[in-house]
């Protein structure tokens, strides 16, 4: 079922936004060459202590899920898409990081990711992330009163597929609200046109994954969680926390 957010409860995930926004930030900030996974995890738990938020993450257990995430973000590296769990990894020159965050805060919930490079940056990650970036925005840009599911996901999936590279099947963005995940799904790729209309109230997660090697393949890493491309090629993840409203769309995780 999905559920129209009033107003106030739009301002009330707009702070649990603030926090994901927070967290991602300082992980960024954190990240370094020899800098561990863990201690990004730990940075982003303390951003989450100070606000008085919780983690969805923490605990979370999907039916696909073979143990709960045993952490706050998800940090995916280099030819991991998604769902990366924090380890002992020290991070090299050159990695590419996409980190997922999500907070609870007053029983509403946000979530939000980024993608950026360790060290020295390679071209082909500046120009991956870039799209990814791109990407976000045009699928933003569409959410707004009166266009479709099948338009926000055109628009992410039309950036994607002319810059050559692959978008995962069957993973996408999501409704979000009091849970992390609600309905509907928001797909990265589909028909303009199609699909439910979008109105005043609906807040979406909206989150490109793009493979740089152009294949759409991928396989689950023998953790259950991380998610890897087949192909081994790099790949990016960014999303944002978005209101659509009448005055256009609001992002409530904006850092």
């Amino acid at each position: 079922m999905v559920e129209l957010k009033t107003d106030t409860s739009i301002e009330a995930m707009y702070k649990a936004g603030q926090v994901v926004g927070q967290a991602l930030t300082a992980v960024r900030e954190a990240a370094d060459v020899g800098v561990s996974l863990l201690e990004l995890d730990e940075v982003a738990r303390e951003v989450l202590r100070a606000a008085g938020a919780t983690s969805p993450f923490l605990g979370y257990r999907p039916s696909f899920a073979p143990v709960p995430f045993p952490a706050v973000i998800c940090t995916s590296v280099n030819d991991a898409i998604v769902h990366g769990i924090p380890t002992g990894y020290r991070l090299r020159d050159g990695d590419l990081v996409s980190v997922d965050c999500g907070a609870e805060l007053g029983g509403w919930a946000g979530d939000s990711a980024i993608s950026f490079t360790v060290g020295t940056p390679r071209p082909a990650d500046v120009r991956l992330i870039a799209t990814a970036e791109r990407a976000l925005a045009a699928g933003i840009e569409a959410a707004v009163v009166g266009n479709r599911l099948g338009d926000i996901a055109h628009a992410i999936g039309s950036v994607c597929r002319a810059a050559g590279y692959g978008v995962p099947d069957g993973f996408g963005g999501h409704g979000i609200g009091r849970k992390m995940h609600e309905d509907p799904s928001v797909p990265n790729e589909g028909r303009p046109g199609r699909g439910m209309p979008l109105r005043h109230g609906l807040v979406l997660a909206i989150e490109p994954m793009l493979v740089a090697g152009g294949s759409d393949d991928y396989h689950a890493a023998p953790d259950g969680w991380t998610l890897r491309t087949n192909d081994g090629s790099r790949a990016a993840h960014t999303e944002h926390t978005v209101a659509i409203t009448e005055t256009g769309p609001r992002i409530l995780t904006a850092r």
